[in-house]
């Protein structure tokens, strides 16, 4: 499989949640993005036990920082596709294309205003009235499984 689609992960909180979404971006052949400082060490140790041993064969890039990061995707290209409580458009309704980078926030806070407004689109999980949120792993799944669909 190839990279061509990305997992962003805006300075991740939860080691678990990293190590679980690294584990389901090997199997699929999808290239991560982690964007730091995250909220953990960023060590095998700490990434291990949800990832398991699929730890070597995710195709994991790490960005010292948000500016790093941007710095890479203009560079590459990439169109970027934040997925945010603060948005109207439902992810099922999106046009996904190839080369995409979906970016995740801060289990504790998302993604700060400067991100929102460099993003090419803003995209949401229509979840019931008087829910937060959806635990970013399974965001990740959710809506990369649906662009996956879409682009075969």
């Amino acid at each position: 499989m190839n990279h061509r689609l990305r997992i962003a992960l805006y300075q991740p909180d939860i080691a678990g949640n990293t190590g679980t979404i690294l584990r389901f971006a090997a199997c699929l052949g999808l290239g991560v993005d982690i964007i730091e400082p995250a909220g953990f060490p960023l060590s095998d140790k700490a990434l291990k036990r949800a990832g398991m041993d699929y730890l070597e064969m995710a195709a994991l890039t790490r960005h010292v920082d948000w500016n790093a990061f941007e710095d890479w995707r203009q560079a590459s290209e990439r169109r970027l596709v934040l997925l945010t409580t603060k948005a109207a458009t439902a992810y099922t309704g999106f046009n996904f294309a190839a080369g995409d980078i979906l970016l995740f926030g801060r289990e504790s806070a998302g993604v700060p205003d400067p991100v929102h407004q460099v993003a090419d689109a803003r995209l949401t999980i229509p979840m019931q009235p008087g829910t937060r949120s959806i635990n970013v792993a399974l965001s990740v799944a959710m809506v990369a499984g649906e662009a996956i669909r879409q682009l075969g």
